[in-house]
Protein backbone atom coordinates (compact mmCIF):
# COMPACT_ATOMS: atom_id res chain seq x y z
CA UNK A 1 0.00 0.00 0.00
CA UNK A 2 1.39 3.10 -0.99
CA UNK A 3 2.10 6.38 1.60
CA UNK A 4 -0.41 8.71 1.29
CA UNK A 5 0.95 12.55 1.60
CA UNK A 6 -1.35 15.48 2.22
CA UNK A 7 0.09 19.00 0.68
CA UNK A 8 -1.22 21.76 1.93
CA UNK A 9 -0.45 24.19 -1.22
CA UNK A 10 -0.63 23.88 -4.53
CA UNK A 11 2.52 24.09 -5.98
CA UNK A 12 4.18 23.71 -9.25
CA UNK A 13 3.54 19.92 -10.10
CA UNK A 14 7.23 19.91 -11.84
CA UNK A 15 9.04 19.66 -8.63
CA UNK A 16 6.63 16.90 -7.41
CA UNK A 17 7.11 14.78 -10.38
CA UNK A 18 9.02 11.28 -8.24
CA UNK A 19 6.99 11.80 -5.40
CA UNK A 20 3.90 11.28 -6.78
CA UNK A 21 5.06 8.11 -9.51
CA UNK A 22 5.94 6.82 -5.88
CA UNK A 23 3.14 7.90 -3.36
CA UNK A 24 -0.47 9.39 -3.11
CA UNK A 25 -0.26 12.63 -3.20
CA UNK A 26 -3.05 14.99 -2.34
CA UNK A 27 -2.68 18.89 -3.78
CA UNK A 28 -5.66 21.31 -2.97
CA UNK A 29 -8.04 21.06 -5.63
CA UNK A 30 -7.80 23.01 -8.68
CA UNK A 31 -8.50 26.67 -8.64
CA UNK A 32 -7.86 26.84 -4.84
CA UNK A 33 -4.63 27.92 -3.80
CA UNK A 34 -4.23 26.36 0.01
CA UNK A 35 -6.21 23.39 2.29
CA UNK A 36 -7.63 25.52 5.41
CA UNK A 37 -6.48 24.12 8.46
CA UNK A 38 -9.79 23.05 9.73
CA UNK A 39 -9.53 20.83 6.15
CA UNK A 40 -6.34 19.65 7.07
CA UNK A 41 -7.63 18.70 10.40
CA UNK A 42 -10.14 16.86 9.18
CA UNK A 43 -8.28 15.17 6.43
CA UNK A 44 -4.99 14.39 8.50
CA UNK A 45 -5.73 10.96 10.07
CA UNK A 46 -5.83 9.31 6.37
CA UNK A 47 -2.17 10.55 5.59
CA UNK A 48 1.09 9.44 6.70
CA UNK A 49 3.07 12.55 5.66
CA UNK A 50 1.70 16.43 6.30
CA UNK A 51 4.09 18.39 3.74
CA UNK A 52 3.38 21.94 5.36
CA UNK A 53 4.08 25.34 4.20
CA UNK A 54 6.28 27.97 6.25
CA UNK A 55 2.87 29.79 6.75
CA UNK A 56 0.66 26.71 7.83
CA UNK A 57 0.62 25.93 11.82
CA UNK A 58 1.33 22.43 12.31
CA UNK A 59 0.54 22.60 16.06
CA UNK A 60 0.25 20.37 18.95
CA UNK A 61 -3.91 19.94 17.78
CA UNK A 62 -3.13 18.95 14.72
CA UNK A 63 -0.38 16.21 15.27
CA UNK A 64 -2.55 14.75 17.75
CA UNK A 65 -5.14 14.54 15.05
CA UNK A 66 -2.88 12.88 12.70
CA UNK A 67 -1.80 10.09 15.27
CA UNK A 68 -0.83 7.03 14.96
CA UNK A 69 -0.34 7.26 11.11
CA UNK A 70 1.40 10.62 11.40
CA UNK A 71 4.76 9.88 10.74
CA UNK A 72 6.41 13.02 8.77
CA UNK A 73 6.27 16.69 8.55
CA UNK A 74 7.95 17.94 6.14
CA UNK A 75 8.18 21.66 5.88
CA UNK A 76 8.51 23.37 2.67
CA UNK A 77 10.56 26.28 4.23
CA UNK A 78 14.04 26.56 5.68
CA UNK A 79 12.56 28.33 8.59
CA UNK A 80 10.30 25.89 10.93
CA UNK A 81 8.58 28.36 13.77
CA UNK A 82 5.43 27.38 12.45
CA UNK A 83 5.69 23.92 13.80
CA UNK A 84 5.42 23.12 17.24
CA UNK A 85 8.76 21.15 17.35
CA UNK A 86 8.90 19.85 21.22
CA UNK A 87 5.84 18.27 20.65
CA UNK A 88 6.63 16.73 17.55
CA UNK A 89 9.33 15.54 19.36
CA UNK A 90 7.13 14.10 22.18
CA UNK A 91 4.72 12.31 19.99
CA UNK A 92 7.65 10.80 17.74
CA UNK A 93 6.94 12.61 14.62
CA UNK A 94 9.58 13.56 12.08
CA UNK A 95 10.29 17.27 11.26
CA UNK A 96 12.36 18.08 8.29
CA UNK A 97 12.87 22.05 5.97
CA UNK A 98 14.62 22.25 3.31
CA UNK A 99 17.72 24.61 3.59
CA UNK A 100 19.47 24.58 0.62
CA UNK A 101 17.52 25.78 -2.35
CA UNK A 102 16.54 29.12 -0.75
CA UNK A 103 20.16 29.80 0.42
CA UNK A 104 21.38 31.94 -2.62
CA UNK A 105 18.50 34.29 -3.69
CA UNK A 106 17.82 35.00 0.01
CA UNK A 107 21.50 36.27 -0.42
CA UNK A 108 20.09 38.06 -3.30
CA UNK A 109 17.53 39.58 -1.74
CA UNK A 110 19.33 40.24 1.07
CA UNK A 111 22.04 42.09 -1.31
CA UNK A 112 19.59 43.88 -3.24
CA UNK A 113 17.52 45.55 -0.39
CA UNK A 114 20.91 47.00 0.94
CA UNK A 115 21.89 48.07 -2.53
CA UNK A 116 18.07 49.40 -2.83
CA UNK A 117 18.43 50.93 0.26
CA UNK A 118 22.00 52.84 0.01
CA UNK A 119 21.38 54.16 -3.83
CA UNK A 120 17.34 55.22 -2.87
CA UNK A 121 16.22 52.68 -5.46
CA UNK A 122 12.80 52.62 -4.93
CA UNK A 123 12.66 56.30 -3.90
CA UNK A 124 13.76 58.01 -7.00
CA UNK A 125 11.68 55.39 -9.08
CA UNK A 126 8.53 56.64 -7.44
CA UNK A 127 9.45 60.36 -7.74
CA UNK A 128 10.72 60.48 -11.39
CA UNK A 129 7.51 59.12 -12.41
CA UNK A 130 5.48 62.45 -10.37
CA UNK A 131 6.30 65.63 -12.79
CA UNK A 132 8.57 67.89 -11.21
CA UNK A 133 8.40 65.64 -8.01
CA UNK A 134 12.48 65.01 -8.62
CA UNK A 135 15.26 67.43 -8.95
CA UNK A 136 18.29 66.79 -11.35
CA UNK A 137 21.05 68.54 -9.33
CA UNK A 138 24.48 66.81 -8.32
CA UNK A 139 23.98 67.25 -5.06
CA UNK A 140 20.24 66.12 -4.92
CA UNK A 141 18.91 62.00 -4.70
CA UNK A 142 22.58 61.43 -2.98
CA UNK A 143 22.92 58.00 -1.26
CA UNK A 144 25.86 55.72 -0.13
CA UNK A 145 28.32 53.43 -2.00
CA UNK A 146 28.86 49.76 -0.73
CA UNK A 147 32.52 49.75 -1.50
CA UNK A 148 34.50 50.46 1.54
CA UNK A 149 31.89 49.83 3.94
CA UNK A 150 30.93 47.77 6.68
CA UNK A 151 28.63 44.69 6.68
CA UNK A 152 27.56 43.06 9.87
CA UNK A 153 25.80 39.92 9.55
CA UNK A 154 24.03 38.64 12.18
CA UNK A 155 24.21 34.79 12.28
CA UNK A 156 26.60 33.73 10.03
CA UNK A 157 24.99 29.91 8.47
CA UNK A 158 24.54 29.35 5.16
CA UNK A 159 22.78 32.77 3.66
CA UNK A 160 25.07 34.61 6.67
CA UNK A 161 28.11 32.90 4.48
CA UNK A 162 26.47 33.48 1.03
CA UNK A 163 26.14 37.25 1.85
CA UNK A 164 29.12 37.50 2.99
CA UNK A 165 30.43 36.59 -0.21
CA UNK A 166 28.39 39.14 -2.24
CA UNK A 167 30.02 41.80 -0.02
CA UNK A 168 33.35 40.71 -0.32
CA UNK A 169 32.84 40.83 -3.99
CA UNK A 170 31.58 44.72 -3.83
CA UNK A 171 35.02 45.26 -1.69
CA UNK A 172 32.95 45.95 1.17
CA UNK A 173 34.49 44.40 4.84
CA UNK A 174 32.49 42.00 6.85
CA UNK A 175 32.10 41.37 10.35
CA UNK A 176 29.47 38.68 11.64
CA UNK A 177 28.09 37.65 15.08
CA UNK A 178 27.00 34.14 15.48
CA UNK A 179 26.13 32.16 18.69
CA UNK A 180 29.24 29.89 17.83
CA UNK A 181 32.46 31.32 16.04
CA UNK A 182 32.97 29.74 12.75
CA UNK A 183 35.74 28.13 11.80
CA UNK A 184 39.16 30.48 10.77
CA UNK A 185 38.44 28.82 7.26
CA UNK A 186 35.58 30.30 6.77
CA UNK A 187 36.35 33.47 8.23
CA UNK A 188 39.28 33.29 6.13
CA UNK A 189 37.64 32.61 3.03
CA UNK A 190 35.00 35.33 3.44
CA UNK A 191 37.90 37.79 4.69
CA UNK A 192 35.03 38.20 7.60
CA UNK A 193 35.91 38.64 11.28
CA UNK A 194 34.07 37.92 14.78
CA UNK A 195 32.91 40.43 16.79
CA UNK A 196 30.45 40.97 19.76
CA UNK A 197 26.84 41.58 19.43
CA UNK A 198 26.83 45.77 20.54
CA UNK A 199 30.12 46.14 18.85
CA UNK A 200 28.46 44.81 15.31
CA UNK A 201 25.67 47.17 16.01
CA UNK A 202 27.73 50.02 16.80
CA UNK A 203 30.73 50.02 13.50
CA UNK A 204 28.63 48.20 10.92
CA UNK A 205 26.99 50.58 8.13
CA UNK A 206 24.88 47.80 7.07
CA UNK A 207 23.57 44.91 9.33
CA UNK A 208 21.53 42.15 7.71
CA UNK A 209 19.43 39.61 9.96
CA UNK A 210 19.93 36.30 9.49
CA UNK A 211 19.55 34.27 12.69
CA UNK A 212 16.71 31.46 12.87
CA UNK A 213 13.53 32.89 14.80
CA UNK A 214 13.01 32.04 17.88
CA UNK A 215 12.13 32.85 21.64
CA UNK A 216 15.93 33.73 22.34
CA UNK A 217 15.74 35.78 18.97
CA UNK A 218 11.91 37.91 19.37
CA UNK A 219 12.85 41.40 19.17
CA UNK A 220 16.69 41.18 19.32
CA UNK A 221 16.42 44.48 17.53
CA UNK A 222 14.72 46.40 19.25
CA UNK A 223 15.15 50.29 20.45
CA UNK A 224 17.68 49.84 23.02
CA UNK A 225 19.56 47.98 20.01
CA UNK A 226 18.97 50.44 17.46
CA UNK A 227 20.11 53.53 19.57
CA UNK A 228 23.87 51.88 19.31
CA UNK A 229 23.69 52.28 15.38
CA UNK A 230 24.93 54.67 13.33
CA UNK A 231 22.77 57.30 11.99
CA UNK A 232 24.01 56.37 8.65
CA UNK A 233 23.80 52.77 9.25
CA UNK A 234 21.09 50.43 7.25
CA UNK A 235 19.03 47.64 8.45
CA UNK A 236 18.08 44.61 6.64
CA UNK A 237 16.01 41.76 7.51
CA UNK A 238 14.94 38.79 5.37
CA UNK A 239 15.11 35.99 8.48
CA UNK A 240 11.69 36.58 10.15
CA UNK A 241 9.56 39.54 11.30
CA UNK A 242 9.66 39.25 14.99
CA UNK A 243 13.75 39.42 15.38
CA UNK A 244 12.85 43.14 14.90
CA UNK A 245 11.14 45.23 17.24
CA UNK A 246 8.86 46.57 14.14
CA UNK A 247 7.14 49.40 15.27
CA UNK A 248 10.92 50.92 17.61
CA UNK A 249 12.06 50.67 13.74
CA UNK A 250 9.00 52.73 12.35
CA UNK A 251 9.92 55.33 14.84
CA UNK A 252 13.93 55.41 14.47
CA UNK A 253 13.38 55.65 10.44
CA UNK A 254 10.63 58.40 11.18
CA UNK A 255 12.94 60.32 13.65
CA UNK A 256 15.84 59.87 11.04
CA UNK A 257 17.76 57.96 13.61
CA UNK A 258 19.01 55.48 11.02
CA UNK A 259 19.72 56.06 7.24
CA UNK A 260 16.75 53.09 6.26
CA UNK A 261 15.90 49.62 6.39
CA UNK A 262 14.92 47.02 3.99
CA UNK A 263 12.27 44.68 5.18
CA UNK A 264 11.23 41.59 3.38
CA UNK A 265 9.91 39.93 6.71
CA UNK A 266 7.43 41.75 9.16
CA UNK A 267 6.63 41.26 12.96
CA UNK A 268 2.58 40.82 12.42
CA UNK A 269 3.05 38.77 9.20
CA UNK A 270 1.52 40.27 5.90
CA UNK A 271 -0.35 42.85 8.25
CA UNK A 272 2.90 45.67 7.74
CA UNK A 273 1.82 48.30 10.71
CA UNK A 274 0.84 51.13 9.10
CA UNK A 275 3.69 52.52 11.16
CA UNK A 276 6.40 50.93 8.57
CA UNK A 277 4.27 51.69 5.22
CA UNK A 278 4.37 55.33 5.96
CA UNK A 279 8.51 55.40 6.26
CA UNK A 280 9.88 56.43 2.93
CA UNK A 281 13.22 55.37 3.65
CA UNK A 282 12.18 51.62 4.10
CA UNK A 283 12.10 49.15 0.85
CA UNK A 284 9.30 46.30 1.62
CA UNK A 285 9.03 43.59 0.28
CA UNK A 286 6.69 40.58 0.85
CA UNK A 287 8.05 37.68 1.62
CA UNK A 288 9.55 37.08 -1.62
CA UNK A 289 13.48 35.94 -0.86
CA UNK A 290 12.50 32.46 -2.43
CA UNK A 291 10.04 33.61 -5.11
CA UNK A 292 11.56 32.37 -7.97
CA UNK A 293 10.40 30.15 -10.49
CA UNK A 294 13.63 27.94 -10.42
CA UNK A 295 13.63 27.86 -6.35
CA UNK A 296 10.09 27.29 -6.11
CA UNK A 297 10.55 23.90 -8.15
CA UNK A 298 13.98 22.95 -6.60
CA UNK A 299 12.24 23.40 -3.14
CA UNK A 300 9.38 21.11 -4.62
CA UNK A 301 12.34 18.56 -5.29
CA UNK A 302 13.78 19.12 -1.92
CA UNK A 303 10.84 18.56 0.04
CA UNK A 304 9.84 15.41 -2.01
CA UNK A 305 13.25 13.66 -1.33
CA UNK A 306 13.23 14.15 2.37
CA UNK A 307 10.07 12.17 2.07
CA UNK A 308 11.29 9.83 -0.31
CA UNK A 309 14.18 9.50 1.83
CA UNK A 310 12.58 9.23 5.10
CA UNK A 311 10.97 6.23 4.10
CA UNK A 312 14.05 4.71 1.11
CA UNK A 313 16.96 5.41 2.74
CA UNK A 314 19.45 8.37 1.94
CA UNK A 315 20.17 12.29 3.00
CA UNK A 316 17.37 14.00 5.18
CA UNK A 317 17.39 16.97 6.21
CA UNK A 318 16.19 16.68 9.90
CA UNK A 319 14.82 19.32 12.23
CA UNK A 320 14.46 17.57 15.16
CA UNK A 321 15.72 13.77 16.37
CA UNK A 322 12.99 11.77 15.69
CA UNK A 323 13.66 9.01 12.73
CA UNK A 324 11.55 6.53 10.61
CA UNK A 325 9.10 4.58 13.01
Amino acid sequence: MKKRVLVTYNMFRTGYAELIEKYDVTFPPEGRETFTYDEVYEMLPEYDVLQSMFNFPVDRKLMERGLPRLELVSNYAVGFDNIDIPTATKLGIAVTNTPGPVTEPTADLAFGLMLAVARRITDVDRRLRIPGALEWTLLANLGYSLGGKTLGILGMGRIGQALARRAKASCMNVIYHNRHRVSPEIEQQYDAKYVEFEELLKTSDFISVNVPYSKDTWHLISKEQIELMKPTAILVNTARGPIVDELALAEALRNKRIWGAGLDVFEFGDKVSPEILACENAVITPHVGTQTYDVRNEMAEFVSRNIINFYEGGPVAYVNDVKKR
